[in-house]
């Protein structure tokens, strides 16, 4: 036998063999198809480990592929056939990722609103905010409040847009679904627009989406104790979708509890019947998810995707990642409101961006209506507060393998925000902004 001390990941960086992440591998993917058993989990991993002892030649430093192919062996060999699949088909798209990243041609995505971000880009040029270097210059000359105006007016023109739709289907529709990748701006969005809504007369009933976490203790978790959330099999999708079924049909349900303090869902704590007339205003992360409306006509519904589609270059001349923008935005939202240390929101956000590309971008092309709520006057702001804390981590990271992903994005964020004039003067930005969502002094309860 030949214990297993050290695997070779694909950077070449030699880590510490650990079973646990197997186990939760193995868990993840038996989520994926509806199983929530660690127990068996453990157990197949015992297994793994066992067979990889008893065939790796003494001296021998595996690879993670090898690993994994002694994973997909041993869930066959159990008859766990749906689970390996899930666990083969992640491991190809992670493959096919690498390959897409490796390949420097250019293939326009089917999953961008090209039509959307040729308009945003249109107006940031015309407002000399289409560059880091515009940007400087207009802060330069003491216009952030101007910036800030102009941002705002534009994003609020938006979500009156939006609202025009969603009420020239009104005869039809039962439900409007508010939905975007993590720190969209949902919240502030969804209040926005049902404020509008109701003005035109519009019935709204909200139906609160986090009550349908499972239990704490059911959900994956990694060898560094990190909460897998943001899958959509975090949430009782069937329930869900059995709940609006029964509401459409003009019966009542019984809505549960999510107490996030404990971790525990308690079932049937809340009735809620519709009247007639009645449309349910739905915010979720995960709301373009076919299994989770399934059982509602689409005619009867309104999809609204959120996106910060900020049209910036850099002095480089590349793009602003929306994701980090948004990765920004909920470390502030976490620290402000959730007493949540950013550092940590940094090293859960590989979980953030795999389910995104996974669960949510796929079905962009699904939606009726797109907002953008990127705003051109953040990232001064971001750059007064966070570009010491990511000079830090950036340091902090730079010699964990373990780390790498967290390490690669600071980097990135960092030489971002260290090209931006700082601004740390925010009176100006309005208590109703959706900024003020993750930065903290919204004149809206969330």
């Amino acid at each position: 036998m030949n214990q297993i001390t050290q695997v070779i990941k694909r950077n070449g960086a030699i880590v510490d063999f650990s079973p646990q992440r197997i186990s939760n591998a193995i868990y993840r993917a038996a989520v994926s198809v509806g199983g929530r058993d660690k127990a068996t989990a453990d157990a197949l991993t015992t297994q793994v480990v066992t067979l990889l002892e008893a065939t790796t030649p003494a001296g021998k430093i595996l690879t993670v592929e090898d690993v994994q192919d002694i994973v997909e062996k041993v869930l066959i060999e159990n008859g766990h056939a749906k689970v390996a699949k899930e666990y083969i088909l992640y491991r190809e798209e992670r493959a096919r990722k690498r390959d897409r990243a490796a390949d420097q041609s250019y293939r326009p995505s089917v999953n961008i609103p090209w039509a959307k971000i040729w308009h945003v880009l249109d107006w940031t040029v015309d407002q000399g905010l289409n560059t880091i270097a515009g940007l400087n210059e207009r802060l330069a000359r003491g216009e952030i409040g101007e910036i800030i105006f102009q941002s705002e007016r534009a994003y609020n023109e938006e979500i009156k847009n939006a609202v025009q739709a969603i009420a020239s289907r009104r005869e039809d529709l039962r439900m409007v679904i508010i939905t975007g990748p993590s720190s969209s701006g949902k919240t502030t969005t969804t209040i926005k627009v049902g404020e509008k809504l109701k003005q035109l007369g519009m019935s709204l009933v909200t139906l609160n989406i986090d009550n349908y976490f499972f239990d704490l203790d059911m959900h994956p978790k990694d060898e560094f104790g990190d909460y897998d959330f943001e899958t959509p099999q975090a949430l009782d999708l069937p329930l869900i979708n059995e709940h609006l079924i029964q509401l459409f049909a003009g019966r009542e349900v019984l809505i549960p509890f999510y107490d996030f303090k404990t971790g525990q869902r308690h079932e049937a704590r809340t009735a809620m019947k519709l009247n007639p007339g009645d449309v349910v205003l739905i915010d979720s992360l995960h709301g373009l998810y076919p299994a989770m409306t399934q059982g509602v006509p689409a005619e009867q519904k309104f999809r609204l995707y959120l996106e910060p589609l900020l049209q910036l270059k850099d002095q480089n001349g590349e793009y602003v990642r929306w994701t980090d923008l948004r990765l920004i935005r909920r470390m502030l939202r976490d620290a402000s409101h959730r007493a949540y240390d950013p550092r940590r929101t940094l090293e859960h956000w590989h979980y953030v961006r795999s389910s995104e590309m996974r669960h949510i971008i796929p079905y962009i092309n699904t939606t009726d209506t797109i907002i953008n709520t990127g705003l051109p006057y953040e990232l001064p702001i971001y750059a007064a507060r966070m570009l010491a804390d990511f000079a830090a981590w950036v340091d902090e990271y730079r010699h964990d393998p373990l780390r790498a992903d967290a390490f690669s994005r600071a980097e990135r964020v960092y030489k971002l925000l260290n090209q931006i004039t700082p601004v740390a003067d925010e009176s100006h930005i309005p208590a109703d902004s959706v900024l003020r969502e993750f930065i903290g002094g919204s004149c809206y309860e969330y």
